[in-house]
């Protein structure tokens, strides 16, 4: 089997179908016929987004369930720090337009961020950022 690229993984969970379903599957072992009754797609559209989950790498199927493989699981972590950072979109523009308004040093940058988020995950790689 050939490697998959960012783009592939990307496409896959590109839509609010897809990633509805990825994020299913990735809160437990999931059967087909459950997954595609619950999540209100046609057969056609069903099948097309299992068959980008599936040739993406992020999900396998056994014995008629589907679940994360591996890089599913990466994916799944990565989407949730995304999730995160959209949560915290007004906070993060706070501590953009605060940085470029005012000359601050590293260690009120460093406050700054520690004041505003509370999320140690975001937190953490905007500490790390410059």
């Amino acid at each position: 089997m050939e490697g998959v690229s960012v783009e592939d993984v990307m496409k896959a969970v590109s839509d609010t179908k897809s990633l509805d379903m990825f994020r299913s599957i990735a809160k437990g072992s999931i059967e087909s016929e459950v997954l595609k009754q619950t999540k209100g797609l046609s057969k056609k559209q069903y099948y097309f987004r299992m068959r980008q989950l599936l040739k993406a790498g992020l999900v396998q199927r056994i014995k008629g369930s589907f679940s994360l493989t591996c890089l599913g699981a990466v994916v799944y972590h990565a989407q949730l720090i995304v999730e995160k950072g959209v949560n915290n979109y007004w906070k993060l523009k706070a501590i953009d337009s605060i940085q470029s308004s005012v000359e601050i040093g590293e260690h009120e940058r460093m406050k700054l961020i520690k004041t505003i988020i509370d999320d140690s995950g975001i937190e953490s790689i905007l500490v790390a950022q410059k």
